[in-house]
């Protein structure tokens, strides 16, 4: 156990728990209406939601999964840098109408605008389905990211002891949202971030004085680890994979219910166009921990034998861990480890308040009590975001997850398919809202075969297509098929008159 770091670390998680329940009065209002609970009352202006969606959106995914991938499997990991920038234009051009459309009608949800603009229940309920089931592997990526933290400050990592640590801080997180709402993780992102930054900046400068010097590290990087290898004749090989993962990220990443409902809880369409522009800091700061795997390999922690039992229980996902451990002093480690943790429990909060609003609003409300009170709906949400948050547990106990990373990428399969009628609705009135629905389903389940058919380890498909294999991301894939089988039955059910609707109530 190391002590001194394990006590920084308690230390950082009992202030953010304390600010986490404190966030209650923080903009005081009735947090027994959704709208307030689960949205904060849409009052977030420039520079909260800056801090909101950067802690939704980098996440222990970025400072465990990326460079572990890097570590492991070498330059491939690097694309989550151009998607990190290439998300960012379509932030600016599709988003800000899409806060106009849902303010102007009090919607809470995507799932309650694709409702309102099509007319059709179950389009609606599949893409909220869609967005829960899409988001349990993502919350169980943060919980990833803080077992590893966890294990590497050197708490038992076998049985249920080594989960423990784990189901305490699964019990705070669930305790907090409860009773404070979307309000928490706003307010706890803020010192996440700084932790973060401080974390990142110390490292590209203390860690490459340790080792060298950064021609010192690339130096000892394995060439195959450093470029894409050369594709082999007939194949495309990782080139396809890198571009594939790069824009297929980049097209799901907005539509995850955590970001949107970071994007809804905005004040204003111009909140979010501004943060489209300063968002890309990030990005900057993404690049930097993406090294971070280069230097776990330059300082050689996974032939350290005495982090060969971490490696051993946790695989590439320990390299960050471990590197910090052989760089800082004690209460240094504390603080990343804090970040890290932090970075964790922000966006699994999120998460758990965006799955909640969906089942609440687009299920519950929409087909089982149409009824029911704003107290009623709101006390619903805070018990479905509780059951998520188990329902993310379950992930990490029965989904293989050596590389953590392929989490994120298995729940972005399910929610790019939300991406036509989210964009048709919003540009054109030429959709139809059963063709939509055929084409989701497709989208899903080719999406799912491919993941099947790796099993569930890895979202990279090989494609075979005029006698060229082209391995690539199988999100890309099957939403282009969603794509192809809404364009293809809109007209069919158009041209025979029949704007078929959902049956109402």
């Amino acid at each position: 156990m190391n002590a001194t770091a394990t006590i920084v670390f308690v230390a950082l998680l009992l202030f953010i728990t304390w600010l986490g329940f404190a966030a209650a009065r923080w903009r005081k209002a009735d947090l027994n209406v959704l709208q307030e609970w689960g949205l904060g009352g849409r009052r977030f202006g420039t520079i909260v939601t800056w801090f909101l969606l950067g802690g939704d959106l980098y996440t222990a995914y970025t400072f465990i999964a990326v460079p572990a991938l890097i570590y492991g499997e070498g330059a491939i990991g690097f694309f989550a840098v151009p998607y990190t920038i290439l998300i960012y234009p379509v932030l600016y051009a599709i988003f800000p109408r899409l806060w106009l459309v849902t303010h102007a009608h009090g919607h809470v949800t995507v799932a309650d605008y694709v409702r309102d603009r099509f007319d059709n229940r179950l389009l609606a309920l599949a893409l909220a389905v869609t967005g829960v089931i899409a988001t349990m592997p993502y919350i169980a990526l943060q919980l990833v990211g803080m077992e590893v933290v966890i294990g590497a400050l050197g708490f038992p990592n076998e049985g249920f002891v080594g989960h423990l640590p784990l189901i305490i801080a699964f019990l705070i997180l669930a305790v907090f949202t409860y009773r404070s709402g979307l309000r928490a993780p706003a307010l706890i992102a803020v010192v996440k971030d700084l932790l973060v930054f401080i974390t990142v900046i110390a490292a590209i400068v203390v860690i490459p004085a340790k080792l060298g010097g950064y021609g010192a590290i690339f130096a000892k990087v394995p060439a195959e680890k450093l470029i894409l290898s050369a594709p082999q004749a007939g194949s495309l090989g990782l080139y396809s994979a890198y571009f594939t993962l790069a824009l297929g990220s980049a097209f799901a990443l907005f539509l995850y219910p955590h970001a949107m409902t970071g994007i809804l809880s905005s004040s204003s369409a111009n909140v979010i166009r501004r943060n489209a522009s300063l968002l890309p800091a990030y990005s900057f700061i993404l690049g930097l921990i993406a090294l971070l795997g280069y230097m776990a390999i330059a300082a050689g922690v996974g032939d350290d034998p005495a982090y060969a039992a971490g490696f051993a229980r946790y695989g590439p996902n320990y390299a960050v861990p471990a590197l910090f451990l052989a760089s800082f002093r004690s209460w240094f480690v504390g603080v990343a480890f804090a970040g890290i943790a932090i970075g964790a429990l922000v966006p699994a909060a999120i998460m758990s308040i965006a799955c909640a609003n969906l089942f609440t609003r687009n299920l519950y409300k929409e087909f089982l009590r149409p009824a029911c009170t704003d107290a009623e709906e709101a006390r619903m949400a805070k018990i479905v975001s509780l059951v998520v948050k188990a329902g993310a547990v379950v992930f990490i106990l029965v989904l293989p997850h050596h590389y953590a990373i392929h989490l994120q990428l298995l729940g972005g399969i399910w929610i790019i398919q939300l991406l036509p009628a989210v964009v048709l609705g919003l540009f054109t009135r030429f959709a139809n809202g059963w063709a939509l629905l055929i084409g989701w389903a497709v989208g899903t389940a080719f999406g799912t075969y491919m993941a099947a058919v790796q099993g569930f380890a890895t979202s990279i498909y090989a494609l075979s297509l005029f006698g060229v294999t082209l391995p690539g991301y199988a999100a890309l894939y099957s939403v282009v098929l969603n794509f192809a089988a809404a364009l293809l039955f809109t007209p069919l059910f158009n041209a025979r008159g029949q704007r078929l609707e959902a049956p109402s109530q």
